[in-house]
């Protein structure tokens, strides 16, 4: 079990994070976040897994929890209150590091050539080996790891990563699965496999459209 520097979060406070994160550094100009905006964020249908669907008292209640811990700030400026995250000073962590954990909470688990991808906005890694050393530093912090290399997935390249923010991640049954009894669990191993593989395509494609949209000032 890892040693967390504070109590695991919900599924709901990682993505409240990982949003704060995210449109600190993709929309300064609104940040820090209303109540409303940040909800849009949770619920967002690109780049993110899972899909949320997320109410406004899930969300404030989520972040009343987050508030009593330090890792949310509110601001009362104006008629709307505002929220911004706080998790880089509790963790002590830097730019880099939580890049990395806010695609991990966005995005899900991922290899360290789709971390260095998804999260281009958030920081430019100047290469995977790059990612790789802030990910092993999170992996082996004496104040509590916060990433674990799962093990690698039938028919996969590389090995992906997940935060721990919210605990041991879950690891699907056919990670397990060394010899497959079967024909049938054999290409099901082999389906899942070519899955994996689409998404990381479509995730690239995301990302350079992303990338173009800004170019082009869309």
């Amino acid at each position: 079990m890892s040693n967390h520097p504070f109590p695991e979060l919900t599924l709901v406070e990682a993505r409240i994070l990982g949003v704060l994160a995210e449109k600190q550094k993709t929309v300064p100009d609104t940040y820090p976040l209303s109540l409303n905006a940040l909800l849009s964020g949770c619920n967002q249908k690109t780049s993110r897994d899972p899909i949320m669907e997320l109410t406004e008292a899930s969300v404030a209640e989520a972040l009343d929890n987050l508030r009593h811990r330090s890792l949310v700030i509110e601001s009362s400026g104006g008629r709307v209150a505002r929220y911004a995250h706080n998790i880089d000073r509790v963790l002590q962590i830097p730019v880099q590091s939580l890049a990395i954990l806010t695609t991990l909470m966005l995005r899900g688990p991922q290899t360290a050539g789709e971390i260095r991808l998804n999260s281009e906005r958030l920081h430019r890694f100047s290469d995977i080996s790059a990612v790789e050393g802030f990910l092993n530093e999170l992996a082996e912090r004496s104040s509590g790891n916060l990433v674990k290399e799962l093990p690698r997935q039938p028919g996969a390249r590389e090995n992906r990563w997940a935060h721990l923010l919210c605990g041991e991640p879950a690891i699907e049954l056919t990670n397990a699965i060394s010899t497959p009894a079967s024909a049938h669990t054999s290409e099901l191993a082999a389906l899942r496999a070519e899955v994996d593989s689409l998404r990381e395509t479509v995730s690239q494609l995301q990302a350079q459209l992303t990338k173009i949209s800004q170019e082009l000032g869309l």
